[in-house]
């Protein structure tokens, strides 16, 4: 399986040399620890790549971003209604944290700042629905964040896959086409989630914030479990 991975963002500027192949790179070691036979490929919106014709793709993730669905950058309607185009013609798409956010504000959500404020460190997220390809099954499961932004109403035919107090919608499944989405990062390892806080502490996150976005890793993480889920999902349409 190729997957091609749409990458809307980069890493914040005071860390980015030391994760020199950024999200897309972060993506491909997840992925390869589950499905080692799977290949990659990169659109870098933000150095300007074309986004490829969606019925020459096998599978699509888009990737996270600082940027939220409201602003204006010159690639933001394009990626909007390329997404509209693929799930019109039914290419399996996956979405990450901003890519969770775009597909479903593509697709007819309401994506906009939670008064909620910063979701930060290892959240737990309650499964609602059980899809055959969620194996191995879970009632939760634990993974990083770092968001401010969230899908406050569902697009049509999107359902919850899982959900928590803080952000209820932070797993969807689209009836429409082969869509997941999750608000959390799993490609994000503790090193990456630690020094991406530091990064932001005092500006814009508080001392305390940070103290106890790093305190919460004291709960494992189920990165490769919702990387086992994607990788069945991907199986399931591609064979299916």
């Amino acid at each position: 399986m190729r997957l091609t991975i749409i990458e809307t963002g980069l890493p914040p500027l005071a860390i980015r040399d030391k994760y020199p192949g950024g999200y897309p790179l972060m993506f491909e070691h997840l992925f390869g620890a589950v499905a080692p036979d799977m290949t990659f490929e990169t659109v870098a919106l933000e150095k300007g790549d074309a986004l490829p014709d969606p019925e020459t793709l096998e599978a699509i993730l888009i990737t996270g971003s600082a940027y939220g669905v409201y602003d204006d950058v010159p690639w933001m309607r394009t990626l909007k209604e390329w997404i509209g185009f693929a799930a019109e013609h039914q290419v399996p798409m996956i979405g990450i944290c901003f890519g969770h956010q775009v597909i479903a504000d593509a697709l007819g959500g309401d994506v906009r700042k939670s008064d909620k404020g910063w979701g930060l460190g290892r959240h737990t997220y309650q499964i609602e629905r059980h899809p055959f390809w969620m194996t191995p099954d879970a009632d939760r499961f634990s993974v990083g964040v770092s968001h401010q932004d969230q899908v406050l109403s569902l697009p049509p035919d999107a359902e919850v896959l899982a959900g928590n107090a803080f952000a209820p919608h932070a797993a969807l499944v689209y009836g429409r086409a082969p869509i997941i989405s999750f608000q959390c990062h799993p490609e994000f390892d503790d090193d990456f989630l630690r020094n991406l806080y530091e990064a932001r502490r005092g500006n814009p996150l508080t001392q305390e914030q940070v103290d106890d976005a790093i305190s919460s890793f004291s709960i494992m993480d189920d990165n490769l479990l919702v990387t086992k889920w994607m990788v069945n999902f991907l199986n399931s349409c591609i064979k299916g």
